[in-house]
């Protein structure tokens, strides 16, 4: 098995999402993961159980149909994130052991920056005194994992109050910038992330 991370910088979404798509293709079947780290300009993404009205008022910002589970959430500079295409038998994983392991991922990294994570057993992702710090949503096709895990690290928090973050409405939401008032870049924290989740595959 082996775990390749791919650093992207800041990309637009939908030529993201496609190359995705047409990567798995090429990883299904086979026992090699990828870890794509990249920031997104701003954009809101409706996951397939979205809900229009979960929308409340997107402005000038793009909303954007994903093929990724969930509801609404939004991307922006300054957020984290880490997609994951993982052929899921080659690692012995299944969906809710993904998703522990990328929370773990996250929980381990903000720990070590002195903020104490938690996941919810009812609503994926990680919280900080129930203010939402990172959001998850995959896909499965061909055995293969993608899309992945988007944590908030030093961005304008404002867009979220535009939509009812991941369906629920009055979702408080926060980043690491608030949390500790130190402002690292997105790309470090990316890095971070993946790095955690591949030491996580290489030892499952």
């Amino acid at each position: 098995m082996a775990v390749r991370i791919v650093s992207l910088g800041q990309k637009p979404y939908v030529p993201t999402h496609h190359a995705m798509q047409k990567r798995i293709t090429e990883l299904k079947g086979g026992t090699e993961a990828e870890l794509w780290c990249v920031e997104h300009p701003s954009v809101f993404t409706q996951g397939q159980a979205g809900r229009p009205d979960h929308v409340l008022d997107p402005g000038t910002i793009p909303v954007v149909q994903s093929d990724r589970g969930g509801q609404v959430t939004y991307h922006g500079p300054g957020q984290a994130i880490v997609y994951t295409l993982i052929p899921l038998k080659a690692f012995r994983l299944n969906v809710r052991q993904l998703v522990t392991l990328l929370e773990n991922a996250v929980i381990d990294v903000a720990m070590t920056r002195g903020v104490c994570g938690v996941a919810k057993t009812d609503a994926p992702g990680v919280y900080v005194e129930d203010k939402k710090l990172a959001s998850l949503g995959l896909r499965i096709r061909q055995g293969v994992s993608y899309h992945g895990v988007a944590v908030n690290v030093a961005m304008d928090l404002a867009p979220f109050t535009r939509i009812n973050p991941c369906g629920f409405a009055g979702l408080e939401v926060t980043d690491l910038y608030q949390c500790t008032g130190i402002k690292e870049s997105a790309s470090t924290v990316a890095c971070a992330v993946a790095s955690a989740v591949e030491d996580r595959l290489l030892s499952a």
